[in-house]
């Protein structure tokens, strides 16, 4: 005969914390704050409401296609910067890598006299490699990325200046714009369309486009989880089967990529290229990164957080020409958002995570 006590009448009735047996799930609210974009997208939005009402000509279609270009400008480097800085690593010479690529099409299309796609194609592979060495030595040597990067930036730099002086006899690039292929690379890389009366340029398609890709490949492939474990920590990835080398040296070429894709939308834009440009511009792109939620140790961040934090450089930028500012005052205001930013994604990740 069993026995039939208190105890045994009625199972315990749930805890606060707990529904039917299981853990209740967290508030919707802290698990948007615990999202790496949403500090981003606030402040985002409060530049933009911000310039909005201190310089009204933004308001305007044109207003906004320029902003939107010039966002998506530093947002194609920032988007594979950005994942780099999630898989733990840095690179200095993004800003120049650019510039790198922009001069060897150029270069190879005019002085070799072929069809432009020809360096084009040649540039490619230069700023895949340029990304291969850098996370193949990297990973070879142990050295930290900062070092590794900031020597290949040093490189580049005396590179760029002096071959383009010994091809061409001077600092610039020659005009390409009457060569073969050159309307058609045009059309892919710095073109316009109209909507609504308003010329907005491809690169804010490409950047968009390029951002939902990232997004994807971040969340819903084993690749991203990649990225998250070896900039969580590399060690334990590898512990458990994750190849570290190859993501690594993968991350770096993908900037390299956009880096390439960045130089081709500079020379197709103006025909020519200057071999001194470039230098600082790495800054902008880590600065967007960090200011989209990715943190400087690695393993966390997102690709749609940089997307907000290149939108606050290309507001800003503009935005203080547009109210009639000294356009001296960017790079402070690029310095107090650099700060701002970071201090509330701080706060959001504190708030996420707090019980």
């Amino acid at each position: 005969m069993s026995a039939a006590g208190p105890a045994a009448a009625a199972p315990p009735a749930p805890g606060p914390g707990t529904a039917e047996g299981r853990a209740t799930r967290r508030p919707l609210a802290l698990r948007l704050l615990a999202r790496p974009e949403v500090g981003v997208f606030l402040g985002a939005a409060a530049v933009f409401v911000f310039f909005l009402i201190a310089a009204p000509s933004v308001r305007s279609g044109s207003s906004m296609a320029t902003v939107l270009y010039q966002s998506s400008t530093i947002g194609l480097m920032a988007l594979p910067v950005a994942l780099l800085m999630i898989g733990g690593e840095f690179d200095l010479s993004a800003g120049v890598a650019v510039i790198t690529s922009a001069l060897t099409a150029s270069m190879v299309s005019y002085q070799l006299t072929v069809n432009v796609w020809a360096g084009v194609v040649v540039a490619l592979v230069l700023s895949l490699a340029i990304g291969a060495f850098n996370g193949w030595m990297m990973v070879r040597t142990g050295l930290p990325s900062f070092l590794v990067t900031l020597g290949t930036f040093l490189i580049l730099q005396g590179v760029n200046l002096a071959v383009t002086k010994l091809v061409t006899d001077n600092v610039a690039t020659d005009d390409i714009s009457d060569m073969d292929g050159f309307g058609q690379a045009k059309k892919i890389f710095a073109s316009s369309f109209d909507v609504g009366g308003v010329q907005v340029k491809i690169t804010v398609v490409w950047w968009l486009v390029f951002a939902a890709l990232a997004t994807w490949v971040l969340l819903r492939t084993k690749y991203g989880n990649w990225v998250f474990a070896v900039g969580g920590d590399q060690d334990s990835a590898r512990a458990v089967g994750v190849p570290v080398t190859f993501t690594k040296i993968t991350l770096f070429m993908a900037v390299g990529f956009g880096a390439w894709f960045v130089g081709m939308h500079e020379l197709f834009s103006f025909n020519t290229v200057q071999s001194g440009e470039g230098v600082g511009q790495e800054l902008i792109y880590i600065a967007a990164s960090v200011i989209g939620g990715c943190l400087l140790t690695g393993g966390y961040g997102s690709a749609i957080g940089p997307v907000f934090g290149a939108f606050m450089f290309g507001m800003v930028n503009q935005g203080i020409v547009y109210a009639g500012w000294n356009p001296d005052w960017f790079k402070a205001f690029l310095g107090v958002m650099l700060l701002g930013a970071t201090l509330v994604n701080l706060w959001v990740r504190r708030t996420a995570t707090r019980r």
